[in-house]
């Protein structure tokens, strides 16, 4: 699988990347860093797009990807890719995802969500993105914060159909 992460805002920015960090080997990561995300912190282990760079293979619907996931996502971003705004590399692959069809996941991260925010929200919901933002589930009993977030990564990672053992499943009792 191949799949393009993009990291957008400064909050949240580690989340992102750990993300990036915990893909198993049979996913190929194409990370694209917005400039605050850039700031707070390089990573090497994956090809790093700049996002002022929107000639990347990445922004061409033609480069066979099967996925983008976008984390944090910032409202910025969210409302860019909402209105169909294309100035970078982030949101011109998002477009890309869109007129492909193919699976976009934003994962927002401002708490509380603003009426323009829910409504740019809804409107990508109905196009077809999966809104996922960084919400722990409290039922998995996590002990650590590193646990919480692989909680989430790994519902990210289900979303996406990408196999993880990143957190204990409920148990389902057969009858």
């Amino acid at each position: 699988m191949r799949l393009v992460v993009a990291v957008t805002g400064a909050s949240g920015v580690e989340l992102g990347l750990k993300l990036v960090a915990k893909l198993p080997e049979s996913v190929t990561g194409y990370l694209i860093l917005s400039e605050n995300a850039r700031r707070v912190l390089e990573h090497e282990s994956h090809r790093v797009y700049d996002n002022d760079d929107i000639a990347a293979p990445v922004a061409s619907g033609s480069f066979p990807s099967d996925a983008m996931i976008v984390v944090p996502c910032s409202m910025n971003t969210l409302a860019k890719i909402a209105c169909g705004i294309a100035d970078n590399l982030v949101t011109r692959t998002a477009a890309v995802m869109l007129k492909e069809g193919r699976p976009l996941l934003l994962a927002p991260r401002e708490m509380p969500f603003g009426t323009i925010a829910l409504e740019n929200m809804l409107k990508l919901s109905r196009l077809g993105v999966t809104i996922a933002p960084p919400v722990p589930g409290y039922y998995s009993g996590h002990a650590t914060v590193e646990e919480m977030e692989d909680f989430m990564i790994g519902k990210w990672f289900d979303l996406l159909g990408i196999g993880h053992t990143l957190y204990k499943r409920w148990r389902i009792e057969e009858l």
